[in-house]
């Protein structure tokens, strides 16, 4: 069996268990089911779908579990997905799917690979009476905000590798890992973006519209659920940004860097031309040249090689182009 929990309460408080049975899944006045399921079989399912007269289209989207962010309704009874992220290793960001059932009486939560289980959350509503007595509505809500929450670790830890290739961007080159880890980052920011605006959207209609099963007294509460993906997806847009900038400065340091070389070299070239021009006259093989039999000639074109060069070596140190 894939039930993570399955409880029914009223007014606010936890009263029995449940069971995927006719008799388990009784409910009297005032009560309601919060049924956990992970990664379910297509029977288990089927027999909620019985019991709860779950709409088919719904049921199959909660088997499929390759769904975006949305909120659809079918008659009397409100769909529900939102995705989930958190950081694996090697600082991939791994996604699963929360599918969310809400009716009259009953809530039913189907989660695809997701690590992070419902159980603190459950013990935290119900360590509130006041807030769980409103019913499935509100629960809807404290699951998606336990999701969102789970976001911003995820933006924390992305900054914080944002900041050290910043940091190493203006130290020195950045290594072709380096820079792979770059886009590699940006790559799954991107793709964490595609997730918030949907997201986004599904708060934004459950905190706007009317739907069925959901209290106007509880609708508010939605809207720090959109807030919350709002300034994620910010700091996510900046982020990025950040990297392109990182990129683009990295390249300008670099090519500032070889600029530098270049003109050290230019400079080298030019000192050394000197001597190599003046050595280049006396290697010549003519007969007459001035100097050659001169006693002090030797003496003074290496004389005049180091004045020239050292007179070089001083502009080009000026100039810093050395």
């Amino acid at each position: 069996m894939t039930i993570v929990a399955a409880y029914v309460y009223e007014g606010g408080a936890r009263v029995r268990a449940a069971s995927l049975s006719p008799d388990g899944l009784a409910l009297g006045p005032g009560e309601f089911v919060w049924i956990g399921l992970l990664e379910p079989d297509e029977a288990e399912l089927r027999a909620l779908q019985s019991r709860f007269h779950l709409h088919p289209l719904a049921v199959e989207d909660a088997l499929s579990a390759h769904q975006l962010p949305k909120v659809e309704t079918y008659g009397e009874e409100l769909f529900v997905v939102a995705r989930t992220a958190q950081i694996e290793e090697g600082e991939v960001i791994a996604y699963g799917e929360t599918h969310i059932f809400l009716g009259a009486g009953h809530i039913i939560t189907v989660r695809h690979g997701s690590a992070r289980g419902h159980v603190d959350l459950r013990a935290h509503l119900e360590a509130s009476p006041a807030l769980l007595r409103h019913g499935p509505d509100y629960v809807l809500h404290a699951i998606l905000d336990f999701v969102v929450d789970g976001y911003t670790p995820i933006v924390d830890q992305a900054e914080e590798a944002v900041l050290a290739m910043e940091q190493r961007a203006l130290d020195t080159f950045l290594s072709r890992a380096e820079i792979r880890a770059l886009f590699q980052l940006r790559r799954e920011l991107l793709r964490f973006e595609r997730i918030l605006g949907p997201m986004e959207e599904a708060a934004s209609r459950l905190e706007r519209l009317e739907f069925p099963c959901i209290d106007p007294e509880v609708r508010p509460y939605f809207r720090d659920i959109r807030d919350h993906v709002r300034r994620v997806s910010s700091r996510i847009g900046a982020l990025r940004e950040t990297l392109t900038s990182v990129f683009e400065v990295s390249n300008l340091l670099e090519q500032q860097r070889q600029g530098v070389i270049t003109r050290r070299l230019a400079a080298w070239a030019a000192i050394l031309a000197v001597p190599t021009a003046i050595a280049g006259i006396y290697g010549m093989n003519f007969d007459y040249l001035p100097e050659l039999h001169w006693r002090y000639g030797y003496p003074a074109v290496l004389a005049v090689i180091v004045a020239s060069c050292a007179a070089l070596y001083v502009g080009f140190r000026r100039s810093k182009w050395l």
